[in-house]
């Protein structure tokens, strides 16, 4: 799906391996476990990790639950990763706190920790290799106002309000909306655990409650989805939709009009990332604590941008 010259033009060439050209000690392996694979983000975030561990001759695992309701199953796959004393491991919390007596036993282990995609509510890891997800929610808010006009009602239909990531993009475009625009109300936010299907009912509750609703943010990607099937499915239109990621469902409605536009992150980035901090963590090399791999807004007339379509997945 990525090719070696796509996954490394999504990286800025002054991240890549400076200095860490050693390989961790035979037998030796980084853990990543990820929120789940219910979305093509994650395969690409693997992407971007198997290309790290290639480049630094490291092995790694990458493990998810079935779908980001699963808090109780990615706290056992954490578990299992820490007992088996891997050099290093990545983790992307479904919830900012459940996972936090584990991160402890693997902080007293000596075993350190990179987060990625979304942060934990702990000083434990090392780095966070991450999306600023609340600026770019903001960004959100900005292109919802300048479609309706500055005035109007919107929706949020977010993943989840337990991970850092649902509660920052949430946060990130509500707190925008109320800070510079006094005129758009947001009639709800709804929480669909980021499922096509859960999230498209929500959206026809919604639309059925409301109307006279004008726009619709959608928080990730399979959030996102819902919120166009919904709208179809309603026959609505005329109203805004504005995503987050990117897949083959919201590049089709972006090109087609359904959609206005959406927020792209750097999955592939963001696995590279993570893998890199994570083996420098481990041979006791100083790492930065914030690795803002960036996003960027697209829409019909800059999805072919190559700096952006270096950053989309199918």
């Amino acid at each position: 799906m990525f090719s070696r010259r796509t996954i490394l033009g999504t990286i800025a060439a002054a991240t890549l391996l400076s200095g860490t050209t050693a390989a961790i000690a035979e037998g030796e392996y980084v853990a990543l476990v990820s929120k789940g694979f219910q979305h093509q983000f994650w395969q690409a975030v693997q992407s971007g990790a198997e290309m790290a561990a290639e480049e630094l001759g490291v092995k790694i695992t990458f493990e998810g639950p079935d779908n980001e309701t699963m808090v109780d199953k990615q706290i056992d796959m954490l578990a299992a990763a820490l007992a088996n004393k891997p050099a290093a491991i990545g983790f992307a919390a479904l919830d900012s706190q459940a996972a936090i007596p584990l991160l402890r036993d693997a902080d007293e282990a000596g075993i350190p920790i990179v987060a990625f995609d979304s942060g934990v509510d702990s000083d434990i890891p090392l780095a966070t290799a991450a999306t600023n997800n609340v600026a770019a929610a903001a960004l959100a808010a900005e292109k919802m106002a300048e479609f309706i006009g500055g005035k109007g009602k919107v929706a949020v239909v977010a993943h989840d309000q337990t991970s850092r990531t649902g509660i920052e993009r949430r946060d990130g475009f509500l707190d925008k909306i109320k800070a510079d625009y006094p005129d758009i109300e947001v009639v709800t936010v709804q929480y669909g655990a980021g499922d096509q299907l859960k999230s498209t009912e929500l959206t026809k509750a919604i639309l059925t409650a409301n109307p006279d609703l004008n726009g619709i943010f959608g928080t990730n990607e399979g959030s996102a989805i819902g919120v166009v099937n919904g709208v179809s499915e309603m026959g609505k239109e005329d109203l805004v939709i504005i995503g987050y990621d990117s897949g083959k469902a919201q590049k089709d409605a972006i090109r087609s009009g359904l959609m206005a536009g959406a927020i792209t992150q750097n999955p592939v980035g963001i696995g590279y990332e993570t893998v890199k901090a994570a083996v420098m963590a481990a041979r006791g090399e100083k790492i930065e604590s914030e690795i803002d791999t960036g996003f960027y807004y697209y829409d019909a007339d800059t999805i072919d941008d190559p700096k952006i379509a270096a950053v989309l997945y199918d």
